[in-house]
């Protein structure tokens, strides 16, 4: 049985910048940091960081959203600390917003807004 979304993790060509980084774009510091990988934990998720020893194509074919409660807000934020535009905010049907912005690694970073979302009990 599959129990859902774990981990999400973005390779980076430089590790120390890219964990400063998302210590400033998630707002929190990571629990795992070594060489080989950085791990932090955003409310129960793990979002982690591998160093890539050779600059690799980024991919546009999975996209991992980030719940946000402000997501032209955090869209924003993220922009100013250097990620650039990706899709800016769009309204997806009822109140749910998607965005999504490509760090400075080139990764495609996500967020969302669902006010209905609610995690299941596993």
């Amino acid at each position: 049985m599959i129990l859902g979304l774990r981990t999400t993790i973005y390779k980076v060509h430089n590790l120390e910048k890219a964990k400063a980084w998302y210590a400033k774009a998630f707002q929190t510091s990571p629990y795992f940091d070594e060489p080989f990988y950085v791990g932090f934990n955003i409310k129960g998720y793990e979002l982690g960081l591998l160093p890539e020893e050779h600059k690799t194509e980024k991919g546009e074919g999975v996209l991992s959203y980030w719940g946000v409660e402000d997501i032209f807000n955090t869209y924003t934020r993220l922009i100013n600390l250097g990620a650039k535009p990706h899709e800016a905010p769009v309204n997806v049907g009822g109140e749910l917003m998607v965005a999504t912005v490509y760090d400075p690694w080139q990764n495609v970073l996500g967020i969302i807004y669902n006010p209905e979302f609610q995690l299941e009990n596993e």
